[in-house]
């Protein structure tokens, strides 16, 4: 097979052109592989605590360029962040384990520990049993509807004529101070911010400290409902001197979670959850509320199963791109080169009793030696003359088109000499020349 005849300017920019598109596919394989992912979070609560936290974290994250992007979706409490992930609305949440539909959510981490604390104003409770035919004042109530069941069902409170009322946060202090309730349940995490405002609910002297009902079944309530654990506040965590509470007190204990759908990807989640440790350390000093994330349980039996990803993390498992996509890189081209292999014998197979293209134009030259020997006049010889030119510059044109498959010049030459031969012979037969012989 003859080179194609290109000018040298042409085939540099032919070149040219291809390393271009070449470099332009790797390029934009790599700006596809390191792209961002970007998932949504739904965020919720009723100071807007949680909310600014995801926003500072997602603002880490696009300074650091991470490979995980977040965009935040705020609602107005836990309950609104559940029922906007449950209801396929945001890839993740931060929800609480007691509130909404978590059947389809999977630990990343654990956000914070909120306990359960019901205070009153004097004189002395020495339990829940007292409060009968009180009411009792329930901040967040939408969110701790369950928590209220729980509670009326295992004191028996219905029986007792205990009434729960949804308190907003700015008038729990108006309603313990009117006499509206006899007490107040709020849900909090035991950090600073949010002891002081249960601090700032009664007034600061000794003569009228708050009293702190214990719930005393909290364990018996941990082994009925998965989502709460017993606990007890130490000590003088609201004030050291005098103590308050001035002993431990027995609790119940709820968990925060950031959760992900179980269908995004193991290692999304990974690199998720090692940028959100990273951050937390960063930002920790800034936002001491970041004080209490920590690892998800990667027990099989923890409440909320740990999403693969996470997992992967705490576990130390996760796979790096050539533990993942070594065995396809090497095998890979052997199995295709295998397949070429199969598919090239296939189609020779296929294609042997098939007579090649030069031997069928070889057979079409020598046909015409039978027209030749039983042509008549002399523009019959001129005809197949012309056909045999066509024939010869089909074939002639093939090796420069860059054809496998075109006759090979040297059959070319001997079949038209042959031909050559055969027409003149006749024509002198056919011109009655002396000496003429008939072709053998």
């Amino acid at each position: 097979m003859r080179p194609i005849g290109l000018p040298g300017w042409l085939r540099i920019a032919l070149v040219a052109g291809v390393a271009v598109l070449v470099a332009g596919a790797c390029l934009f394989g790599y700006r596809w592989y390191s792209h961002p992912t970007t998932l949504s979070i739904a965020v919720g609560s009723l100071d807007g605590e949680a909310g600014r936290i995801a926003n500072a974290i997602a603002g880490r994250f696009a300074e650091k360029k991470a490979e995980v992007r977040l965009n935040v979706v705020e609602t107005s409490g836990a309950l609104e962040a559940a029922n906007a992930f449950s209801s396929g609305k945001t890839d993740l949440a931060i929800v609480r384990g007691d509130v909404g539909d978590l059947s389809k959510a999977q630990a990343v981490i654990v956000v914070a520990r909120a306990v359960a604390l019901l205070v009153a104003l004097p004189p002395a409770i020495d339990g829940l049993a007292e409060l009968k035919r009180a009411t009792i004042g329930v901040v967040g109530g939408e969110t701790n509807r369950k928590l209220v069941s729980v509670l009326t069902n295992e004191y028996d409170l219905g029986r007792a004529n205990v009434k729960f009322k949804d308190v907003a946060p700015a008038d729990a202090k108006r309603a313990l101070d009117g006499k509206e309730v006899r007490a107040i349940l709020v849900v909090v995490p035991l950090t600073e911010k949010y002891l002081s405002l249960v601090r700032t609910l009664f007034p600061q002297s000794p003569k009228t400290n708050p009293v702190f009902i214990a719930i005393e079944s909290a364990g018996a309530i941990a082994e009925k409902e998965p989502a709460y654990e017993s606990f007890d506040v130490p000590k003088g965590t609201f004030r050291g001197s005098p103590a308050l509470p001035s002993d431990d007190l027995t609790t119940v204990k709820v968990t925060y979670y950031l959760v992900a759908k179980k269908q995004l990807d193991a290692d999304l989640i990974t690199t998720l959850t090692r940028e959100l440790m990273n951050v937390r350390r960063d930002l920790i000093g800034e936002m001491p509320a970041l004080s209490q994330i920590a690892a998800a349980d990667t027990d099989s039996a923890a409440y909320l199963p740990v999403h693969p990803g996470a997992a992967a993390f705490y576990n130390g498992t996760q796979l790096s791109f050539l533990d993942k996509w070594g065995n396809a890189i090497f095998l890979a081209p052997m199995i295709i080169g295998g397949l070429l292999s199969v598919l090239a014998a296939a189609w020779q197979f296929l294609r042997a009793e098939e007579p090649g293209r030069h031997e069928r134009e070889l057979d079409r030259l020598y046909a015409f030696s039978d027209r030749v020997r039983t042509a008549q006049t002399e523009a019959e010889l001129s005809d197949i003359e012309h056909e045999i030119d066509g024939v010869l510059q089909a074939q002639r044109v093939k090796p420069g088109a860059g054809e496998e498959d075109a006759l090979e010049v040297t059959a070319l030459n001997v079949a038209a000499h042959r031909l050559q031969s055969l027409i003149h012979d006749r024509r002198l037969l056919l011109a009655g020349r002396p000496g003429a012989s008939a072709p053998a």
